[in-house]
């Protein structure tokens, strides 16, 4: 994982996590706690995920994305995951990592962790329909989009 992809995780929100069941039937959760660990690992806090957590337990490949929603870019990672719990190697590690994002009260019971095979930039067409178009550009229409205004 690059570093560019660390940043937009750093910067992200929400992640959505795309799992299948045994009946091949998506299940797409947003997640709030997420970060990366050692090599290409996606962390996820299992805060109150059972459908993905089964989903995972008999299908283990799992699409992950966020986008910043002002920039209208992001990216979308692909993997196999893994449950970590108490005990097990990394957890402890990885635990850390998810606790700087979240304190006690968030009740992590276990950590989804992605050994990440692909990685794809997700870009809103803006900025391929017009290849002039700039962050800041695209930041300020999304801005006056939503009715946002900068601090």
């Amino acid at each position: 994982m690059d570093q560019q992809v660390k940043l937009a995780i750093e910067k992200s929100v929400l992640c959505w996590l795309a799992t299948v069941d045994s009946d091949g039937i998506p299940n797409v959760s947003p997640k709030e706690i997420f970060t990366y660990g050692a090599d290409d690992t996606l962390l996820i806090a299992h805060i109150a995920s059972p459908q993905s957590v089964a989903n995972i337990r008999g299908h283990a490949q799992v699409c992950v994305s966020f986008v910043d929603v002002f920039e209208q870019r992001g990216y979308k990672l692909k993997g196999s995951a893994r449950l970590l719990q108490q005990g097990d190697s990394h957890y402890a590690e990885y635990l850390q990592r998810l606790r700087l994002l979240a304190d006690e009260r968030f009740p992590i019971q276990a950590i989804i962790a992605i050994s990440v095979t692909s990685i794809q930039p997700i870009v809103a067409p803006s900025y391929w329909l017009f290849p002039d178009t700039t962050v800041e550009q695209q930041i300020d229409n999304a801005l006056n989009t939503y009715k946002v205004s900068r601090p």
